[in-house]
């Protein structure tokens, strides 16, 4: 989706610092920024001993971290402790002393982003004279170089806006709406507006958003596609269905195409709201006009459905068959299926079919997409071993990861559930003890089994 958590650049391969490989990080079950394994160690140590609370053994573990770390794996660090959500929240407030030291490092370049996210933080801590003092630096360093004033505060009121700071939030975009006002630059109006809209639409003020639109018309910049899809989502996150429907109007008035990522967008604001019978005319509108479905699509869709959900979460009694599915939903459910498994588009993506290999990609799908494509996938294996003329590939991969990504680490839901349909169908298909994020096993052999299947169900 558009609208996200705080992210962070991650530096390059190769740190010119020390020049030696930047280590691997480290994911955060909170879905903070990754920690490199030097950085979990430091945040770890100052945890232990309870730095926080202790200024003196805080700064003399901060300096000695900084000092013997490159520049990579120090700006890690305070991009973790400024995310919303980092591991260690208790440890926050030691964000400013570590920019602080970081900040005197002969190889540190001044990063508007990073001193953005900092002054959010500081607002929220109540440190209200280390924020304004930032910014006051800011502003002297930028004056005289108005694009770079401008992102700055374009850093700033999005970062207010992601965290909630109504004050700071206020008064900056305040001064960045008088700069983009007064500016004869094109790109210093485009970019100031665009941030303006995207962060009125963070705060809950799509009606504010729309106004921006409109006076961008005004100040001579013609509004983007960008700027529409944010206010038809702001809109939609609020519950205003009818306005975040006019927006749609109104972009296809401008001349825009309603495209997958706009249509992703309002069917998840109607699965938020548990508007499931809202969900059917926009699927049907989709292959009306030739939209495709996206992996999005199915995700944003199937996780709004309590009853697949339940099914698919609960203790592994969940049907083994389309048919058998279709039969135990509700009406509204029931109606998403039959459009969703209409369109084979995100079926034909995820599936790659070699007379080597049959593999099927189960990346990026949330628990209820990967069943209910995993139940698509049998029927087209079904439909295809029965031709005569199908070559038969030598092997057949699911590939559904092996948690590395999961919000406990090592334990993927995907492949949780996919193990649980193969059990209960009795598939030879098992983990690959080489890649143990993988099932498989010999096409000749899932061909005969599909047989039996077919068979049984006959």
């Amino acid at each position: 989706m558009i609208v996200g958590s705080l992210t962070v650049t991650i530096p390059p391969p190769w740190n010119h610092h020390r020049l030696r490989p930047t280590p691997p990080l480290i994911k955060c079950e909170s879905g903070g920024v990754p920690l490199t394994k030097q950085g979990h160690r430091f945040l770890s140590s100052l945890a232990s001993t309870a730095a926080a609370e202790d200024p003196t053994t805080a700064n003399r573990l901060i300096k000695k971290f900084v000092a013997s770390s490159p520049k990579s794996i120090a700006l890690n660090a305070l991009s973790h402790l400024l995310s919303p959500r980092n591991s260690h929240p208790h440890l926050s407030a030691l964000a400013f002393p570590l920019y602080t030291r970081i900040s005197e490092a002969s190889w540190y370049n001044w990063n508007p982003k990073l001193v953005a996210e900092l002054i959010t933080l500081l607002d929220l801590q109540g440190k209200h004279d280390e924020s304004d003092a930032l910014i006051s630096q800011a502003v002297s360093k930028l004056e005289s170089r108005e694009r770079d004033l401008v992102q700055f505060y374009c850093n700033l009121i999005e970062s207010c806006s992601k965290q909630e700071s109504k004050q700071r939030f206020s008064e900056a975009y305040g001064f960045l709406s008088e700069l983009v006002r007064n500016s004869s630059s094109v790109y210093v109006k485009r970019q100031g507006f665009k941030s303006m809209v995207s962060s009125l639409c963070e705060m809950g003020q799509p009606d504010e958003a729309e106004n921006v639109v409109e006076d961008m018309r005004k100040n001579g910049v013609k509004p983007s596609l960008f700027e529409f899809r944010f206010v038809l989502y702001g809109y939609g996150k609020m519950g205003c269905f009818e306005d975040m429907e006019r927006m749609v109007n109104k972009m296809e008035i401008e001349g825009f195409e309603v495209d997958t990522i706009c249509s992703n967008m309002v069917l998840s604001s109607f699965g938020a709201f548990n508007a499931l019978s809202n969900m059917v005319p926009w699927l049907q509108k989709m292959k009306a006009f030739g939209i495709p479905f996206s992996v999005r699509t199915y995700n944003s869709v199937l996780n709004s459905c309590p009853m697949i959900m339940s099914l698919v979460q609960g203790s592994g009694s969940f049907p083994v068959s389309l048919a058998e599915l279709v039969k135990v939903l509700d009406e509204d459910e029931a109606l998403l299926v039959k459009e969703l498994v209409e369109s084979s588009s995100v079926l034909d993506e995820a599936m790659e079919w070699k007379d080597v290999e049959l593999k099927l990609d189960l990346h990026g799908l949330h628990l209820g997409s990967a069943y209910l494509i995993m139940l698509l996938w049998i029927e087209e294996m079904k439909h295809r071993f029965k031709a005569k003329e199908c070559v038969i590939p030598a092997q057949i991969t699911i590939v559904c990861g092996s948690g590395k990504h999961s919000s406990v680490r090592g334990e993927s839901p995907v492949k949780t559930l996919i193990k649980a349909m193969m059990v209960r169908m009795k598939s030879p298909m098992k983990i690959n003890r080489k890649n143990i994020g993988c099932f498989i096993a010999k096409g000749q052999v899932v061909k005969n089994w599909l047989s039996q299947l077919m068979d049984v169900n006959q």
